[in-house]
């Protein structure tokens, strides 16, 4: 077998094919994964919305509205109903005022603007500082609190939220997303 010459065109042709063969692949594999991580993101929420309201008995996917932040970004906001009478709403919230940046909650309110429950969906803090915001021994605090009269603030900057020790910033970050939360609802009203 006669062995091709090493010219510009070959090498192109070379390089054309291969990565025509590597886009194509790539191509399969996103349209195989696409269906089951969109279903897992879903899911994901779903158990979220679970955890931060009451019992319900709607499709909080199909209620979901949005809403405008006071910075002009929008939250996605879940009413929880059981048998047509709101019992919460669970706020898809975020800050990118973490310690590494972006901080997701999902964060629930009752129908008089208390917080019930959050939890933590997504977030990039230090391995045992700014992770210790998924401990109940954090987050628990904020639970029952409304905050109308309650500031969402660590106690260095004169609020009553114990913050984090080591993780000031996380706790900040995490204070500014539930804010972010409750102004956005309270704004919004009821849909």
């Amino acid at each position: 077998m006669a062995k091709t010459e090493s010219t510009f065109r070959n090498m192109l042709l070379s390089l054309s094919l291969i990565s025509l063969g590597a886009a194509a692949c790539l191509g399969f594999v996103y349209q195989v994964t696409k269906e089951p991580i969109e279903a897992a993101n879903l899911n994901k929420k779903l158990m979220a919305i679970k955890q931060v309201v009451p019992e319900f008995n709607n499709n909080p996917f199909e209620d979901m509205y949005r809403l405008a932040t006071p910075e002009g970004d929008s939250l996605d906001i879940y009413p929880a109903r059981k048998d047509s009478v709101v019992v919460g709403y669970a706020v898809n919230t975020f800050t990118n005022k973490g310690f590494s940046g972006y901080i997701g909650l999902m964060t629930g309110f009752g129908p008089d603007g208390a917080i019930i429950n959050i939890t933590v969906l997504e977030h990039k803090e230090t391995p045992g500082l700014g992770t210790k915001m998924t401990d109940p021994s954090f987050k628990d605090q904020f639970m029952g609190k409304n905050p109308a009269d309650f500031r969402l603030k660590v106690k260095k900057d004169g609020g009553p939220v114990d913050a984090i020790t080591a993780a000031t910033i996380s706790s900040r970050a995490f204070c500014d997303a539930v804010e972010r939360a409750y102004l956005t609802l309270n704004k919004g009203g009821d849909k």
